[in-house]
């Protein structure tokens, strides 16, 4: 049983809308795919259904070798998932935020990876401080931070780039290299195509929570990918 992402004719409705419809998606141990489209497209609801905390309509998800639907936490266990918005706590400070991560995962030696994390995305400095007066991108970097603390087996980013700095996206993009070197299957949701091609080594385009291409990410990126890409969402 493959030990990555899996999903075979994923749907999630709202009312009578299929949000995603019908999704078949394939991430390996050690691959890096990113799910791109417009707003709208599909990608966060998807994110949501493989990381457990939205239940799908219908189809089949496996995360880590995980059945989601049958087993929402074993695969949270398995899976470390960085939220679109939200998932942070207004009034904890991001030391917090990992204790309490740490103590539901049972983690026993977590504290120097967690300060290393804190130092690469350049975060150790405000450790201590509440995240209710962070920027946008801080939370974004300290949301990647909890997904990645537990070194999971299947890495879920949703717009980990999204008003975050240079230095954020090269924290990001190092991170992600060093867990796929160790066999994480990372899926990366992004409307940020050159990001995409840079992180990720193949893309898949969602549009109307449907499945319209599948490429190399390279092939998206630069003048000639995005003619491309949008030559697929029209």
């Amino acid at each position: 049983m493959l030990s990555g992402v899996e999903t075979l004719k994923l749907t999630v409705t709202f009312a009578s809308v299929d949000a995603v419809a019908g999704l078949d998606l394939t991430v390996r141990p050690g691959q890096a795919l990113a799910l791109v489209g417009r707003n709208g497209a599909g990608k966060s609801t998807a994110m949501r259904a493989l990381a457990g905390v939205l239940p799908a309509t219908s189809g089949q998800i496996r995360v880590g070798g995980v059945d989601v639907r049958a087993d929402p936490l074993g695969a949270r266990r398995v899976t470390g998932y960085c939220p679109d918005v939200g998932g942070l706590v207004p009034r904890a400070s991001p030391w917090e935020h990992l204790q309490l991560s740490a103590r539901l995962r049972g983690l026993e030696t977590w504290e120097p990876r967690a300060r290393d994390l804190l130092e690469r995305f350049d975060l150790a400095g405000v450790a201590h401080r509440i995240t209710s007066g962070f920027s946008h991108g801080m939370g974004r970097r300290l949301s990647v931070v909890l997904a990645a603390l537990h070194s999971p087996t299947v890495l879920l980013l949703d717009e980990p780039f999204d008003g975050v700095d240079p230095l954020g996206v090269d924290a990001t993009v190092d991170l992600v290299e060093e867990l796929r070197a160790e066999g994480t299957a990372v899926l990366v949701s992004t409307h940020l195509l050159d990001l995409a091609a840079r992180v990720c080594s193949d893309a898949v385009v969602l549009r109307g929570g449907r499945k319209v291409a599948a490429s190399p990410a390279a092939e998206l990126s630069g003048p000639d990918g995005a003619r491309r890409y949008k030559a697929l969402l029209s």
